[in-house]
């Protein structure tokens, strides 16, 4: 087992690994901006150093300094957490090189599974369904208008190196299909340094709906049971839950086996998450793999009493997974917590946090690393805080979020705790009557003054 681990993130999932950690015995090393220099996860893990300036890129996205942080401290192992270099090769790679474990993918499997153009093509190899559209890159505008003809409009043309919907088009007649295609080209290329594109037949109300899986070293994998995470705002998660209210016994077998065959066929190793879009025939087609803990893993832990980061080190420790599938005992709903105004199109508000009290009781967990006094940075992310609640039904998941939310008080900034408080009386939401164009016609009602 590892002796010390440093953790190459910040915020909320920085402080959730080094509570794991110490629960596990392993002393933590915590790495910083100058910007996060009085948040919680630099006070509570053992060590703290500091790697740089605000800017992500002088910092957490800086290799040699996070490498150079491992190695003064003697850190053996390094967990990545998610964002910034969770899902990066080249970062698995040097650590591999240095000798220290890198708590995630292999550089290879990153590789494999970071580009969608590959993933795809290695799923279908593997039998797992996949949406209909081209089998890999498009070489050419040319060849862009054929796969569009032969799948059928409506198209959606995607970056292979996408995330956070840059580069993604839907193409709902030819006359669009040029402008779509050099602008999403143009949009990938700034955003990633690459404009490769793929395509995909466009699947009307879909839901995204993820599967988790954890493979160890052996070559064996499970599952543990779905989220349904189609409630998102330009390609963002809001809100997630599980179990999905739209999944059946049969649907989540199937889904299950088709993303613990996904696991296996590559060999997995590691936490990660099987994205599948699913129509409203309840078809399923595959979509991407992150090789990585995902920002929605409580609900998971929640409903199947299971730590996931403990996995995690475990599996990367080189101990063999039980091989059991989990499904879901409990009910559990995450709504995030963002530094934005949703009355004002969700505008970012960093700032200082004057007044903050954290609601609390039976079934409610909180990962934040906040607090009164706390200065928001405007550099990064702005998710604050998760907050998750349990319970034996959907319906009593829901009422308890909202008792949650109105106990939730954080002044000095604008969050999203009104958008949350109104989405939980919403009636199609309540009903489970969503999909991943849910937002396109929510409206925020109007801000009642105290």
């Amino acid at each position: 087992m590892f002796k010390k681990i440093l953790i190459a993130n910040r915020g909320e999932i920085a402080l959730r690994v080094i509570r794991t950690c110490k629960e596990m015995g392993i002393k933590t090393v915590a790495v910083y901006s100058t910007a996060d220099a009085e948040s919680l996860h630099v006070r509570f893990a053992d060590e703290a150093v500091c790697i740089g300036p605000p800017p992500s890129n002088l910092s957490y996205l800086k290799m040699s300094n996070i490498i150079a942080a491992a190695e003064i401290t003697n850190a053996d192992a390094i967990h990545p957490g998610y964002g910034f270099l969770s899902e990066n090769a080249k970062f698995s790679k040097i650590c591999q090189e240095h000798g220290i474990k890198f708590i995630g993918a292999s550089p290879e499997m990153i590789d494999r599974m970071g580009d969608k153009a590959n993933a795809k093509s290695t799923m279908i190899e593997a039998g797992v369904p996949c949406v209909p559209g081209s089998e890999g890159i498009i070489a050419s505008y040319e060849e862009c208008e054929k796969i569009a003809k032969e799948t059928g409009y409506p198209v959606m043309l995607k970056a292979s190196a996408g995330g956070g919907g840059k580069g993604m088009r839907a193409i709902w007649k030819k006359e669009d299909l040029k402008n779509a295609w050099e602008s999403a080209r143009q949009e990938s290329k700034a955003a990633f340094g690459n404009d490769d594109m793929y395509m995909e037949k466009l699947i009307e109300e879909p839901r995204h709906i993820e599967i988790q899986v954890v493979g160890d070293s052996f070559g064996k994998a499970c599952h543990l049971s779905e989220r349904d995470c189609s409630v998102q705002r330009r390609h963002q998660k809001l809100t997630e839950e599980t179990p999905s209210p739209f999944m059946t016994d049969e649907l989540r077998n199937a889904m299950g086996a088709a993303a613990v065959k996904a696991a296996e066929y590559i060999k997995y190793e590691g936490a990660g998450t099987v994205e599948f879009l699913v129509d409203k025939h309840r078809n399923f087609f595959f979509m991407e793999m992150n090789t990585r803990i995902q920002v929605e893993h409580p609900i998971t832990e929640q409903v199947i009493d299971f730590d996931l980061i403990r996995e995690q080190i475990m599996v990367a420790a080189g101990i063999p997974i039980s091989g059991k599938n989990y499904f879901p005992m409990l009910h559990s709903i995450e709504c995030r917590i963002n530094a934005e105004d949703p009355y004002n199109d969700f505008r970012p508000s960093p700032g200082k946090i004057t007044t903050l009290h954290t609601p609390g009781g039976h079934g409610v967990r909180l990962d934040t690393h906040v607090y009164a006094g706390y200065t928001i940075p405007p550099n990064y992310d702005s998710m604050i805080a998760k907050l998750i609640t349990t319970a034996q039904s959907r319906e009593e998941a829901i009422n308890k979020m909202k008792r949650a939310l109105d106990e939730f008080v954080i002044e000095g900034i604008k969050t999203t705790i009104p958008f949350h408080r109104q989405l939980m009386d919403e009636p199609d939401y309540v009903a489970g009557n969503y999909t991943t164009k849910f937002m396109e016609s929510f409206v925020m009602k109007d801000k009642v003054e105290e």
